[in-house]
This record gives structure tokens, C-alpha cells and sequence, in this order.
């Protein structure tokens, strides 16, 4: 009886035991998971999307905007025809071009095969489809199809100003983000903060009318209101275009700024792509030329070596080059002039005016490497501008206290040094401004639903003196008229200018025939109202910049001068 009571003891023990370790593991262990699958079977959760902010330009229209799309999707137990059938309807609708037989076949076993599944009862079939599509194949009437709302992003100007807009394209879970330019760099501020609402639901799924329900609000995104003048963006591509085309350049930048505040007026870069359509593009056309791409710069880096000698009372303008007779030997290297034509006790106007690189080397022996460096350093060169766009890449100066004589001789006549044409047009602007950085920035105000915030104009140090920058200025307008480019010079009108020629470092080597071709102003030269930059890499028809960036720049400030009240001085 003992033991029969023993037995029937331990195993109510042990059963209590079990009971409680599974309790234990319910209720503490598991709890939280628990939890949520309870509240899952009378709870139903959804995101609410934050409508994204738009991109203005300068006069307040669009350059982006918020558009309306859907998203195509199935409920396969409702479909009354066969996924084929179904699949051959659709199809014409979502490729790009009907008459590509390929395309739309791919596109029909892709939709059959989603329409053919067995384990799910609704499917997407398509994101973001126009309204205008979204009408026609409501028109089908196919049982089983239906459309949800979804917020698409348009660009009103199509590919105009494409790189410095960027795109909205997936993430890794599937929602948007922006990528490259403004749409990159802002996003957060753009895509605003998601919402959620919760719903009580009955036993079949049913919403309960009176039950407890909560909601997040979605907080919409900021709209940018940039800098960007429509007009003068329109010009700028316009011309930079017709320039590629007439010079037979593979590729062409240009920007322009107003050189006192910063503020990025247009900026264009070809080869382009279409930021709504982005996903017909490769990879290698979203990167920025104008804040990604490095370069060596030739001639037009002239002007910041000249004006940091000038300011370091290394020379002065009347100062003659005693070395100006001839190529010059520089270790195992000879510096020539571009033209081989060489003017023996050139003045330093001279050396800017015609371009002489013989003439560059001896201001920049007399300014000193360690001097040089400082100069570069402080104009911005080798560093990031801080510009409002995402992507944007520098190249490094050499490190100070390692450059040797031929460094110093080639980075005098900007050869051996690599900038990006952002880089460029801030450190002459510097010059232009009379002798401070100014960052430059895209955005002019962040704009919310009842506030606004005003992105403030970042000046910087001071790098030359006043009276050093009027007198390099002085040399810049002296060779916009009287150097190699003459020939383009608007007549009456004072632009402070310099041309650029640099050969394209290949493999360790610099091509005998491919080069970059520049040409950076500000006009009027002594109150600018802009400054432009435009390059052109490879020309086919010159190599020089005298010949093909120089006529274009003057092309694009033919109409600039007009739209900005510049008038001919006489």
C-alpha cells in the first residue's frame, strides 16, 4: 500500500512539475511571442507611408514632385480565366516596348508564374504603374485583379539637372530611398516618419467597429527649395550639349555658382540618364561628373598658384621671369611651353596672360613647396567641398614635406595635381569674392508645413588679401582678351577667364592625344554675378581649350550676360 502511495505520489509530483516548467516556459520564457500572436489574432497592424517632400527650384516650381501610382496585384481565388490568359493580357502594359517580342514573352512567363502559385492567396504583380495604364486595364474587366494606391515620384523637366537631382529608387526591404544627389543627401529630411494604425478585428478578420483602435499620424517630408534657376539650367545644358556635339567631346561639365554666397545656380553633366526612369540605365551614369569625378586641371590652375605667390609677396606682377628663354630642364624632365614659343624676361602678367608653364615653374620655385601646399590647402584643394549632394569623392594632395622639384614644377602648371570641378570653381571663386571659401550649396530652405528653415551661407577663411585678388584678377581679364582664347572674347564685356589644356594620365603615362579641355570666369570682373566652369573630356576636333571649352563658355555667357543685366562697359 507504501509503495503504491509512493507511486502515485511521484507521479503527481512529476506531472506538477512538467505542468509548471511548461507554464514557466508560456509565461516568462515565451511570453512576449505569445503575446503577439494572441494580439495577432484580434489586432491588425499597417504602416502608414510619409507623403515625400518635393524638390524646388529656385522660382518655386518642381524639379521633383509627389505623383500618384498603383500597385497591380491579384487574389488568385478569385480569378475566373487561366494565369495564360491572364498573363497575355497584362503583359503588353507593363514592358516598355510592345513591338520587343523578347521583352514581352519574359514578361508573360513572369506573370504566369506568379499568377500559378499555389500557397498564396494574393500576389503582386506590378509596382507603381500611371494612372493613365492603371484605367486601361481596368477596362479588361478581369475578375480577381485589383489596384492599391501607391506614391510614385516624378520629375517634371524629365533628365534636366538629373545628376544633381538623383533618384528615389528600393531598398533592401523594399521601400524607397533616395539615392545621389539631392534625393541621396536629403533623404531623411525628404522621406519624413512613417506612421501605423492598429485595428481590433473579430474571429473571421472583420474590423470591429467599436473596438479599441490606435493610430500614429505619418509626419510628412520637407520640401527643398534649392537654388536652382530654371532658366539658367536649361541654358547650361542647352549649350553644354550642342558643345559635346560640335567639339566631339565623350563627356562635358559645367556649373555654374554665384561666387559670394555659395549658391550652385545650374550644374549639368553629359553623358545624362532620366531620374524616373533610372532603372534603364547602367550603374556608370548616376555618379556625378561635377562633385565625383577628379581630373588635372593645366592652365586654369594657374591662377590659384599665381594668386598664392602673389599673396605670399613671392612675386609681383612686374617681376620678370629670368628662366623664360627656352624650355626648361627640371631633373630628368624638359617643360615646354604649349606652343613652343618662349618670351625671354617675361613679366608676370606675361606668364598668366600667355599661358607659359616655363613661366608657372619659376613663380612656383619661388614660392617654395611647403608655401604652396598651405596655399592649396586652404583654398580647398585636396578636400571636400561639403557641398549638399551625395557622392561627392577628392582626390588627395601629396602629402606636405614629400614633394620634390618636378612635383612642385608640374603642380605649378597644374599637371600631377587632381581636382573636381566643385573643387575648381570654389577656390576661384575665392578670388572673385575678393579673397574668402565660400561652401557650396544647392538648397536654399528646408520648407515644412507651417515653418521654413534657412540654410545659412558658409563663408570661410580668408585665403588672399583683397589687393591680392584684384590684382590676379586683373591678370584673368588681360587673358581672357589678349591670350590664346582671344578669338572668343565678347567684345565690351569684362570677364576675368583662363583656359585650361591637360593630357590624360593613362596607365603611369600621359596620352599623347586624349586631353581635358577647361575654361573657368566670373563676369563682371570687378562685381561678378556668376562664375562658370565647363569642361569637356576629349575633344575630337582640338585638343586645345582655346579652340572647343572656351567658345562654349562664352556661348553659354552670351545668353547669361542678358538674363543677368550685365551690360557691354562701352
Amino acid at each position: 500500500m507504501n509503495t503504491r502511495l509512493k507511486i502515485v505520489t511521484l507521479v503527481f509530483l512529476t506531472a506538477f512539475l512538467a505542468l509548471g516548467a511548461k507554464l514557466f516556459f508560456w509565461q516568462i520564457i515565451k511570453s512576449q511571442e505569445l503575446a503577439a500572436q494572441a494580439r495577432a489574432q484580434y489586432q491588425s497592424g499597417k504602416l502608414l507611408s510619409a507623403p515625400r517632400g518635393n524638390i524646388l527650384a529656385k522660382d518655386g516650381t518642381w524639379l521633383a514632385a509627389r505623383g500618384e501610382a498603383f500597385r497591380v496585384y491579384a487574389e488568385l481565388p478569385h480569378l475566373t480565366d487561366s494565369p495564360k490568359k491572364i498573363a497575355e493580357a497584362l503583359a503588353p502594359f507593363f514592358v516598355p516596348d510592345v513591338s520587343d517580342r523578347d521583352s514581352l514573352l519574359v514578361e508573360i512567363d513572369r506573370l504566369e508564374g506568379l499568377l500559378s502559385k499555389k500557397e498564396v492567396v494574393w500576389v503582386a504583380l506590378k509596382e507603381k504603374v500611371p494612372a493613365p495604364v492603371k484605367k486601361n486595364i481596368e477596362a479588361l474587366r478581369l475578375s480577381g485583379i485589383g489596384f492599391e494606391i501607391q506614391e510614385d515620384r516624378v520629375y517634371p523637366e524629365a533628365s534636366s539637372a538629373a545628376h544633381l537631382l538623383g533618384f528615389v529608387g528600393k531598398n533592401e526591404e523594399g521601400g524607397d530611398v533616395g539615392y545621389f544627389g539631392l534625393e541621396g543627401y536629403y533623404n531623411l529630411s525628404l522621406s519624413g516618419k512613417p506612421g501605423f494604425e492598429a485595428l481590433e478585428k473579430d474571429a473571421v478578420g472583420v474590423p470591429i467597429l467599436l473596438g479599441d483602435s490606435s493610430e500614429i499620424t505619418a509626419i510628412g517630408g520637407v520640401d527643398l527649395l534649392t537654388h536652382i534657376d530654371k532658366t539658367v539650367q536649361r541654358l547650361l545644358e542647352k549649350r553644354l550639349l550642342e558643345g559635346m556635339e560640335k567639339y566631339g567631346a565623350a563627356g562635358g561639365t559645367g556649373i555654374v555658382m554665384n561666387p559670394k554666397t555659395g549658391a550652385i545656380l545650374a550644374m549639368s553633366s553629359y553623358p545624362s540618364y532620366d531620374p524616373e526612369t533610372y532603372y534603364d540605365f547602367g550603374d556608370s551614369f548616376f555618379k556625378n561628373p561635377a562633385v565625383s569625378d577628379s581630373f588635372e586641371p593645366g592652365s586654369v590652375f594657374k591662377v590659384l598658384v599665381m594668386a598664392a605667390a602673389l599673396d605670399a609677396k613671392a612675386v609681383e606682377p612686374d617681376t620678370k621671369c629670368d628662366i623664360c628663354a627656352g624650355p626648361l630642364k627640371v631633373d630628368k624632365y624638359t617643360i615646354e611651353t604649349w606652343n613652343k614659343e618662349y618670351r625671354p624676361d617675361s613679366t608676370i602678367v606675361d606668364v598668366i596672360v600667355h599661358s607659359d608653364n616655363v613661366g608657372m615653374t619659376f613663380v612656383g620655385s619661388r614660392l617654395g613647396a611647403e608655401t604652396l601646399y598651405d596655399y592649396l590647402d586652404r583654398f580647398g584643394i585636396g578636400g571636400l567641398t561639403g557641398i549638399d549632394l551625395q557622392g561627392e569623392a577628392s582626390s588627395r594632395l601629396r602629402e606636405r614635406g614629400t614633394w620634390n622639384i618636378v612635383d612642385l614644377a608640374t603642380a605649378s602648371f597644374g599637371q600631377g595635381v587632381a581636382v573636381t570641378p566643385i573643387q575648381m570653381i570654389k577656390a576661384v571663386s575665392a578670388i572673385a569674392n575678393g579673397g574668402r571659401v565660400v561652401r557650396p550649396q544647392v538648397v536654399d530652405k528646408l520648407l515644412g508645413e507651417s515653418w521654413e528653415e534657412k540654410i545659412k551661407t558658409e563663408i570661410g577663411e580668408r585665403v588672399i588679401s583683397d589687393e591680392t585678388a584684384k590684382e590676379i584678377t586683373a591678370m584673368m581679364v588681360l587673358a581672357a582678351k589678349e591670350g590664346e582664347a582671344k578669338w572668343t572674347h565678347l567684345k565690351g564685356f569684362s570677364v576675368a577667364g583662363k583656359t585650361g589644356t591637360a593630357q590624360i594620365p593613362i596607365s603611369g603615362h600621359y596620352d599623347e592625344e586624349k586631353t581635358i579641355a577647361s575654361f573657368i570666369g566670373f563676369a563682371p570682373s570687378d562685381n561678378p554675378k556668376f562664375i562658370m566652369l565647363v569642361t569637356l573630356r576629349e575633344p575630337q576636333t582640338s585638343p586645345w581649350a582655346s579652340e572647343t571649352a572656351a567658345p562654349l563658355w562664352y556661348s553659354i555667357a552670351k545668353d547669361l550676360f542678358p538674363y543677368f543685366s550685365i551690360q557691354p562697359e562701352s
